[in-house]
């Protein structure tokens, strides 16, 4: 009887068990199928969002073309992380391409539905000089036409004020202010910390100028290097100001550039009433009372909300517009961006991507010659390379190649410039920088200094080497100075072969030395001063091409998810949005720091083979993007770190 109780419980207990095992199994199915459904739900709502965030050309009305550049100006646009920009937190910084909006500005000249142009400047971010430039004329034109161009913002600070300055009419929030800083400031130097974390760097360079490994070297920067970036630096401020008083003679920019504080406190910190007294703005008011103004040329829109008035935003002007496909086709390849080695795409100038639009470019199009924008710091040799022969093979082809160069064609950028039979550089264009360095990093002391030692048996110098524990020997830091000698050699035989000068002559100019594009042009590194009209025009006559041409430029179709990511930060409610006074825009400049904290950092621990990159250009164009990221990061470290008692 006992025995039959014991085995009945324990057939009640394998019951249960099996009913325990088949309910949390049916509660884990529950849950599977919960989650499918949840992510069946986002990938639908993603999928209509990408569909409903392209433009709608039908929806182009009369009145005002509007151009809300809430972000940065480039060359070319970055594909967006999808993961990265679901889990930041944070809306993407809308990027928006220099052709696209120097398009729209030519398109508004001559068409009809366009009443007056609208600069909203409240939230951007900016650009590099030449892109302003090239902006600031294609506005000039709209207004050559007899068309009224208005420029809005909270605060200026250079490029927007830059843009603003070719405006008929220049609006700002009482509440605002101007800030001209121009050029310069300081950039981080880690020798210190370096030394206190027992950092071994291992640095091998040539070139005086090469100041790109000084921040990994040094705590403070070198005078060669200073005496380099004041010329730059000057030139490009010389040029700004020209640009600026030019368009807008009346404006007391200069003055008020050079001392600053003596005008604010001579206006009792009212800075609006400062730029008003200076002419550097024609009238003060808010985003309201500026929407009412650009309504009495556009005519209010129909939903009647305080401010708003009839427009036509860039992107569905764009989408209605589509690019002139007339005459004989001339490829356009851009080089945008660090030079690595790989697949990376758009927005990173990676060797193999690029390499590969070139030569199907050469295979699949019947192009006539070849317009080569490069707008990069440059980086990989060997991606630099690479690129640069696939440019070559159009030359191997009859096919002419001309070199357009926007912000930045440095070093590298400078490097896959070789193949033209003519480059073409903006005045503001920082060029040059022909030198080569590596940077690698060991660990020996570090780990000694926690118990970790480092031994073993050899069978050559180079065995075992880079050691990244035990250190670097005197061999191998003899066979890499010696690898990096002979790429500079290889450098600057490019350079003279292309400019038909001497390796002496280039090595006097080079040294990785940086120059603003007039000071190259004397120099002979480039043919001309112009952008892409004029390469355009140079490379059609090489070409021999008789009528109209166009461009065709060699890139893949963008990614929609990337298109509806950039989009987020809808233009549709403009007129309520909020902008970045004279301290938010001064403020910035922290992103840019902290972006470039992180960046030299990885570039520490993560750059490999020769380099041949100009880092110190970045500091004229600051990358907000970067150190948005990097806001991102740091904010997520501080808050993991516990705080004091």
């Amino acid at each position: 009887m006992k025995s039959l109780i014991q085995k009945v419980i324990g057939a009640i207990g394998v019951i249960i068990k099996m009913a325990f095992v088949k309910g949390a199994w049916s509660v884990l199915v529950g849950i599977k199928d919960a989650l499918v459904l949840i992510f069946m739900l986002i990938f639908f709502v993603v999928l209509l969002s990408v569909l409903s965030s392209k433009p709608n050309p039908a929806s182009v009305q009369e009145g005002a073309l509007l151009f809300t550049l809430d972000g940065v100006i480039v060359e070319e646009k970055s594909n967006i992380d999808p993961l990265a920009a679901l889990t930041s937190g944070a809306q993407p910084i809308k990027e928006f391409r220099l052709r696209d909006v120097v398009r729209a500005l030519e398109g508004a000249v001559d068409d009809d539905a366009v009443k007056v142009v609208v600069l909203d400047l409240d939230r951007f971010l900016g650009g590099g000089q030449a892109s302003m430039e090239n902006i600031g004329d294609a506005i000039a034109e709209v207004r050559k036409a007899g068309k009224p161009v208005m420029a809005f913002a909270t605060g200026y600070s250079d490029s927007g004020y830059q843009l603003a300055a070719h405006a008929s009419e220049i609006w700002m929030d009482p509440l605002g202010g101007v800030v001209a800083a121009g050029p310069g400031g300081n950039r981080l130097y880690y020798k210190d910390l370096i030394d206190r974390l027992k950092i071994t760097t291992h640095i091998y360079k040539v070139g005086t100028y090469k100041s790109a490994v000084e921040p990994y070297a040094r705590n403070d920067q070198s005078e060669e290097a200073k005496e380099a970036l004041k010329a730059v630096y000057d030139a490009l401020w010389d040029r700004y100001l020209y640009d600026v008083e030019e368009a807008r003679p009346a404006a007391g920019l200069r003055e008020y550039a050079l001392d600053p504080a003596k005008f604010a406190l001579a206006a009792n910190g009212d800075l609006a009433k400062l730029a008003l007294d200076q002419k550097l703005v024609d009238k003060l008011g808010d985003r309201v009372a500026f929407g009412n103004a650009v309504a009495e040329k556009a005519g209010v829109d129909d939903e009647d909300r305080p401010g708003s008035f009839k427009k036509t935003n860039l992107a569905v002007w764009l989408a209605a517009n589509e690019e002139e496909r007339s005459g004989e086709a001339i490829g356009v390849i851009n080089i945008a961006g660090t030079i690595v080695d790989g697949e990376a795409g758009a927005g990173v100038a990676a060797g193999g991507r690029i390499a590969k639009q070139l030569y199907d470019g050469l295979a699949d199009r019947d192009l006539k010659a070849l317009v080569v924008r490069v707008n990069s710091p440059g980086g990989s040799v060997l991606a630099s390379e690479q690129i640069r022969k696939a440019i070559e093979r159009y030359k191997e082809k009859d096919i002419p190649v001309v070199v357009s160069m926007g912000n930045v064609a440095a070093s590298g950028g400078y490097w896959v410039s070789t193949p033209a039979s003519k480059i073409f550089a903006e005045p503001t264009t920082i060029t040059g920088s022909i030198g080569i360095f590596a940077v690698i990093p060991s660990f020996e002391r570090a780990l000694d200094d926690i118990g970790i030692n480092a031994d073993g048996v050899q069978t050559t110098p180079l065995s075992g080497q880079p050691d990244f524990s035990g250190g670097f020997n005197d061999s191998l830091d003899s066979v890499i100075q010696s690898g990096i000698e002979n790429n500079y050699t290889r450098f600057l035989t490019l350079v003279a072969k292309s400019r038909g000068k001497t390796n002496d002559e280039i090595d006097a100019i080079g040294q990785g030395r940086i120059w603003d594009g007039g000071t190259a042009r004397q120099l002979g590194l480039v043919d001309g001063l112009g952008g892409m009209e004029e390469a355009l025009a140079a490379a059609a006559e090489l070409a021999k091409i008789e009528g109209d041409y166009h461009a065709l430029y060699l890139e893949p179709v963008p990614d929609q998810l990337s298109v509806f990511l950039n989009s987020l930060a809808s233009e549709q409610q403009s007129e309520y949005r909020g902008g970045y006074d004279v301290i938010a825009r001064m403020s910035l400049a922290r992103q840019a720091t902290a972006g470039r904290l992180v960046t030299d950092m990885q570039r520490l621990v993560t750059l490999q083979g020769a380099q041949a990159e100009c880092l110190e250009c970045t500091n004229l164009t600051p990358d907000y993007r970067s150190g948005a990221q990097a806001n991102s990061l740091i904010a997520k470290w501080l808050a993991s770190v516990p705080a004091k008692q």
